[in-house]
């Protein structure tokens, strides 16, 4: 499913896992945010969450596929050395707030403050991040 996400804009938006599941099942909300932006932005950290979940599937094959057309529309963002820097800076506000996070929500946020991007999420721990904008449906 294409969602006209290859270009770059000042309307982009990171998806998390769990977006990225409500998705794929088509979720009215979700498609209608989706169809709205003019990029769609996936972390590494978020595909391999997914494919994590797609090999413990029955519906493997219809899962990949989806995936592998939504990856081919969208822009996939790899952890580099400048997402270290902004991963190693949230570690520390976070825990000095004594507000932690999981390590890999921890990287997705490093991306979305990396590129300045907003994410779409319905985990409310990134809420405590500072610089990151969370969208929920």
């Amino acid at each position: 499913m294409a969602f006209g996400c290859s270009r770059v804009g000042d309307t982009g938006l990171i998806l998390d896992t769990n977006a990225l599941s409500v998705a794929a099942e088509g979720h009215p909300s979700v498609l209608g945010i989706l169809a709205g932006a003019q990029q769609l932005a996936l972390p590494v950290v978020v595909i391999g969450e997914y494919r994590y979940g797609i090999a413990q599937s029955r519906h493997r094959a219809r899962y990949r596929r989806w995936l592998d057309s939504l990856i081919a529309d969208c822009t996939v963002l790899d952890v580099t050395a400048q997402s270290a820097h902004h991963y190693a800076a949230i570690c520390v506000e976070l825990r000095q707030a004594g507000k932690p996070i999981p390590t890999n929500d921890l990287w997705i946020a490093a991306l979305c403050r990396q590129h300045g991007l907003p994410l779409l999420s319905q985990d409310r721990h990134f809420d405590v991040v500072p610089g990151i904008q969370r969208l929920d449906w």
